[in-house]
Parts: C-alpha cells; structure tokens; sequence
C-alpha cells in the first residue's frame, strides 16, 4: 500500500474513533435483522423555513387580556418560545436578545417587534409582566413596552404554535428540556428564519428583519455550532467541545485528502494512456 493511501486509511480510522469517543455518542450497537424506524425526537428544533404560524392562536398579554396572534404580527417579528421560571438556556437566551435590539439602528414598532410566548400553561400574566419589567431595564434606550409582549396562555394554543414552529420540547421534573433559538417571523406570519444560540450579532439579526419585511425565507448558515458546542445550565454558558471538534476536522481533512488522491490517480492514468498512445504510434512511410 502506499504511503498517501496508507495516511488516508489511518486518518479515517483516528476519525471515526474520535466520533465514537465524542461527547453523547456510544460504541455501535449490533444491527439487526429488521430495522425499525427512527424514533421523532423528543426535544430539538425542526426548522419550517416558509410555513405559517396560526395567527387566530388566542394568548393572554402582561395584563391578563386575550390577544390574538394576529394583532401582534403586523411587522418583521423576532419570536421565541421559553418558559418563564426556566433556570437554564432562557434567561441568557432573552438577555442575548435584550443586548442586540439595544445595538440595532431599527426602530421598534416601527420596523419591529419581539414576542416571547411561554409554553407552560403554569406561568402566568403577573410573572410574564415581572419578566418583561426585567430585561426592557437592559435595554439602554427608549424601547416602548408594547414592543415586546411576553405572552402566556393554554397548553393547547401554545402548542399549537410550537408545532407550527418545529420547537420541540419535553417536561423533566419541574423543567423542560428545550432547544434554544429566536424565530424571524414576517408581517404575514411567514417563518422566515431560524437563529440558533443565546448571543445574536445586530447585524444578522437586522438583516433577518429585512429578509422578513420583504416575506423571504433564508436557511441558517450557523447550525453546525450545536454540534460543536453543549450549553452548561450552571455555567450558564456554551462549552466548546475539542473532541467532537476534533473528529469534524479529521474527516473533513480525509475527506479533502481523498479527493486528492483520486484527482491524481486519475490524471497519472490520462498521462500513462498518453504515453502509451504515442509509442504504439508506427514510423511514416519514406
């Protein structure tokens, strides 16, 4: 065997090991003879790029009152689902989002708004409007309350609107266990982007906003980051993943090298078929 060839066999080898050895993977189980569909997962994010959320969805605002979806969403909306006695991923989430509408140039009511919808049916009006109270205090600039509602209601309706999103959730003890994301919602209640994490550069999200006002869905570029990174509930942080990392790098370098490799073969075959060509070639005639 060659050498590049043998690099190549190795590399694959160290990676598929590094996979294996990565945080929340397990060593290969046998497959059997029938195998079954894959289970729906039980939390995570299905992104719906293009699809309607229910605008007739009825909530309840800070103050108690109905409200029906479709009076809110009359403009670009940044929306996310949370629940409001979270200790994890929710309160740096919404601070990430208090930090970036505070360095957009928009104006809010004007070109935007924010809607924070609870999917426990046990937070209510009172703790929505203490949560609203908290984190507009972040925001350094005149920002009108009614331009950000934090909205709670039936387990039905927000249910509803969790699976139009594609936002799956699962209860654990008194918690959930949740994806973390903010939703881009056009005046017409078009999804039309999905940004992952808890930190939101104002410039991507101002641009999410424009793609929304004009009703124009964009995939997301960024979400290979969850797999390169864990969010620690204590720490209150991400945590950058080395190993899993690692073996992303490895396979993506072997992956290259291989395509190398055939690239070469293959042109060190046209040249040998060259060669040939021209020694079998006979001499002209005097």
């Amino acid at each position: 065997m060659s050498r590049p060839r043998m690099f190549f066999s190795r590399a694959l080898i160290v990676g598929a090991v590094l996979v294996l050895l990565a945080p929340g993977s397990s060593a290969l189980p046998a497959v059997p003879e029938t195998i079954p569909p894959p289970e729906p997962a039980e939390a995570g994010l299905d992104e719906k790029l293009g699809a309607a959320i229910p605008l007739d969805i009825t909530l309840n605002d800070e103050e108690g009152r109905p409200v029906k979806l479709a009076s809110l969403i009359d403009r670009p909306t940044i929306l996310n689902l949370a629940f409001f006695r979270c200790t994890g991923i929710c309160t740096p989430l919404l601070s990430g989002v208090a930090q970036a509408v505070n360095q957009l140039e928009l104006e809010p009511l004007r070109d935007y708004r924010i809607i924070t919808v609870s999917f426990d049916d046990r937070d209510t009006p009172e703790i929505a409007l203490g949560k609203r109270t908290n984190y507009l205090k972040m925001i350094g600039k005149p920002f009108p309350p009614s331009a950000w509602h934090f909205l709670t209601g039936d387990a039905r309706e927000t249910k509803r609107l969790c699976d139009a999103a594609g936002f799956k959730f699962k209860r654990e003890g008194d918690q959930f266990i949740h994806p973390g994301a903010i939703m881009i919602v056009s005046p017409k209640g078009i999804l039309t982007r999905y940004m992952y994490g808890i930190d939101y550069l104002p410039a991507d999200v101002a641009m999410a906003l424009g793609e929304a006002a004009r009703g124009e869905p964009r995939p997301t570029i960024s979400k290979w980051l969850k797999f390169c990174f864990s969010y620690d509930p204590a720490g209150r942080r991400y945590v950058f993943s080395t190993t899993r990392t690692a073996a992303v790098l490895v396979l993506l370098g072997a992956g290259i090298f291989l395509g190398y490799l055939l690239a070469m073969g293959a042109r060190n075959g046209a040249a040998q078929r060259k060669e040939a060509g021209q020694s079998g070639e006979k001499e002209p005639l005097p």
